[in-house]
């Protein structure tokens, strides 16, 4: 009673944590549905399965059965499974989020900046930011709250923004050898000389995305010239607009 979860969050987080993915084709299937698929999860293994039992083999008798080879997705399942990797790869801090791509009339636009984002002005966007994709997700950070790694994640026009702990960058040296060793790896990559791991990161996928109109309004977001000159200090001083949302 208390999970509040949207149909399309759940089935989104499912499917992109799953490394073996089971794909039935059928009449109402297109070329879209499938690279939709192919860009929420491009690393998944995924194994074509017909209409008989669960593992895609056509039924056989029993004693023929139990000689025939596994089906695909049998070794597949079978193969084993990290969960640990499974894990670190849907960690906000450190995901494996899709890569640009355009096809099939499904685009993935993904979104890097080091500026800070206004949070009054963020908050305003939110709507149009949810409902511009079918699926986005990633992490980000507000200027009055620059040592706080925020998630962003939303499917079928639900958001959900939570705290996901600090960054690696406001943590005191001696901490660091506690943080996971992916974790740091990820941080380097997105390392900036004066805000650490601290970044805008955020990944949109959808079937007809307006790309250039979704940047405009990323854009619009973040902290002006003057007010990203003003200094971290006076960034502390702008409007909590997130109190509610983040339950603080």
């Amino acid at each position: 009673a208390t999970d509040q979860r949207t149909v399309a969050d759940t089935f989104a987080r499912q499917l992109e944590y799953a490394p073996v993915l089971a794909v039935a084709d059928s009449p109402e299937a297109d070329d879209e549905d499938r690279e939709l698929l192919a860009q929420l999860h491009p690393t998944a293994r995924r194994v074509p399965i017909g209409h008989g039992d669960p593992a895609g083999a056509t039924p056989a008798p029993a004693r023929a059965r139990e000689t025939a080879p596994r089906s695909e997705l049998v070794r597949a399942a079978l193969a084993g499974f990290d969960v640990e990797a499974a894990a670190a790869a849907q960690h906000p801090a450190c995901a494996l989020l899709p890569a640009e791509t355009d096809a099939h009339g499904v685009s993935t636009l993904v979104w890097r900046r080091h500026r800070p984002f206004h949070p009054e002005r963020l908050y305003a966007a939110l709507e149009d930011l949810t409902c511009a994709a079918a699926r986005s997700r990633g992490r980000f950070w507000l200027a009055d709250r620059p040592d706080t790694l925020l998630h962003w994640d939303a499917a079928g026009g639900a958001l959900c923004v939570e705290g996901a702990g600090p960054w690696l960058a406001a943590l005191p040296d001696a901490a660091w050898d506690l943080v996971p060793p992916v974790r740091r790896a990820a941080a380097a990559l997105d390392w900036h000389p004066e805000h650490g791991d601290r970044c805008q990161h955020l990944v949109f996928t959808s079937p007809g995305l307006d790309r250039d109109g979704l940047e405009r309004l990323l854009e619009s977001c973040l902290l002006t010239d003057a007010e990203y000159a003003a200094g971290r200090e006076a960034w502390r001083g702008l409007a909590s607009a997130f109190d509610t949302l983040l339950e603080v």
